[in-house]
C-alpha cells in the first residue's frame, strides 16, 4: 500500500508504504506537519517501524524529531553521505530560511542495495547521488520512491552544496532507466509518473 501527501510550505511529498497483511509501515520523507502525518498513520491502523529519508534537505526531514516523539520506538534511516545534514542547519539548508533545524542523528546508515523489511514487503535502497551526496531512491514491488532525483518531466537540482549533475544523470540512466517501463514513480515533489513516461518525455534524459 502506498499513499502520498504534499506537506508544508514547500509541498514536499511524504509517503506511507505499508504491508496490508501485517499493518507494518514506513514513513518516507516527513518534511513538515508531524501531527498531521501521525494522525494519518493512526487512522490507517498502522505500526511505523522506520522513517526513511531520500536525502537530508529540510523540506524532507523537518518533521522527523516530532514524529520520533509521537511514534515512540521508531528508527530513522538515511544514507551516510547525507547523515551529517540532520545535525547541521547549514548543510540541510534550513539556516538559509532562518530556521537552523538541528535533529537527532540517524539510527541507520543506509547502503546501496540494502533491503529493508516492511512486514511481508521490502524496500530496496538505490543510491543516486547528485542532488545531494547521499541521495537515494527506494524501490518496492509497487513502485519507486525517487525523492528529488527524478520528477515528472525533470530531475533534481544540482546547484546545492555537494550536488553533481554528472552523478545525478549517471545514476538515473544506469540505475533507474533500467527498471521496467510500467514502474510507477513517486517523486519528492509533484505528480506521480512512470519510468516509461520519463524515458519517452523527460528532456534531461534524451
Amino acid at each position: 500500500m502506498i499513499e502520498g501527501r504534499a506537506m508544508g510550505a514547500m509541498g514536499a511529498n511524504c509517503y506511507i508504504f505499508a504491508c496490508p497483511e501485517s499493518k507494518k509501515a514506513v514513513i518516507i520523507d516527513p518534511g513538515a506537519e508531524g501531527k498531521r502525518i501521525h494522525r494519518w498513520v493512526v487512522e490507517k491502523g498502522l505500526t511505523v517501524d522506520y522513517i526513511l529519508l531520500t536525502h537530508g534537505h529540510v523540506d524532507h526531514i523537518g518533521a522527523v524529531d516530532e514524529l520520533r516523539v509521537l511514534l515512540g520506538n521508531v528508527l530513522v534511516g538515511i544514507h551516510a553521505g547525507d547523515a551529517g545534514m540532520l545535525t547541521d542547519g547549514m548543510k540541510n539548508l534550513s539556516s538559509l530560511m532562518g530556521r537552523g533545524l538541528v535533529l537527532q542523528s540517524a539510527d541507520l546508515l543506509l547502503q546501496d542495495g540494502q533491503e529493508i523489511a516492511v512486514g511481508n514487503e521490502k524496500l530496496k535502497v538505490i543510491a543516486t547521488p547528485g542532488h545531494s551526496p547521499g541521495c537515494v531512491c527506494f524501490l518496492s514491488n509497487e513502485g519507486l520512491f525517487s525523492g528529488d532525483t527524478l520528477f515528472a518531466g525533470s530531475i533534481g537540482r544540482t546547484d546545492f552544496p555537494g550536488g553533481s549533475l554528472d552523478q545525478l544523470l549517471k545514476g538515473v540512466k544506469d540505475k533507474l532507466m533500467i527498471l521496467p517501463d510500467d514502474t510507477r514513480v513517486f517523486p519528492g515533489h509533484g505528480e506521480e509518473t512512470s519510468i516509461g513516461e520519463e524515458k519517452r518525455d523527460n528532456p534531461y534524459l534524451a
